[in-house]
């Protein structure tokens, strides 16, 4: 798992740490203390320099087809669709090679009428219903990959 950004986000270096501490504590017994230490997490904290599409360009270039990525980044969706990725966003959409010319088109039309003054309005918020949308499309996604 990689999460990518132009800074470091301390809710996942906590992740990190807390997995690091779980997968040492299951082998302790079975290892002498120097070799646990060296089981490192599978979470992983790319910080990326400042700049447009810079955390973009950096998960494009990782991504490896076949995997699962999360995104709400339709631009950056289109990037990973082309590479071979599964693509879901945070609601529990599925983006396809079918669909994202479209998405991509909306995002064009949307920001235009933002730049004019125009208001497209806020954004739906997280509730029960768009949880287990993202829920039941994570567990489909992993099926497939499986």
């Amino acid at each position: 798992m990689y999460f990518v950004a132009d800074r470091s986000l301390p809710d996942v270096e906590k992740a990190i740490a807390e997995d690091k501490r779980e997968r040492r504590s299951r082998v302790r017994d079975t290892m002498t203390r120097e070799e646990a230490r060296r089981i490192g997490s599978e979470i992983h904290m790319i910080v990326v320099e400042s700049g447009k599409d810079s955390a973009d360009d950096e998960i494009a270039r990782i991504a490896e087809p076949g995997s699962l990525a999360i995104t709400h980044d339709i631009p950056l969706s289109a990037r990973l669709i082309d590479k071979g990725l599964i693509v879901i966003d945070d609601r529990g959409g599925r983006l396809t090679s079918d669909d994202i010319a479209q998405r991509l088109s909306e995002r064009r039309n949307n920001m235009i009428l933002r730049e004019m003054g125009l208001f497209d309005g806020p954004q739906k918020r997280f509730d029960e219903r768009t949880i287990q949308a993202f829920a039941a499309a994570f567990d489909k996604a992993l099926s497939e990959l499986s």
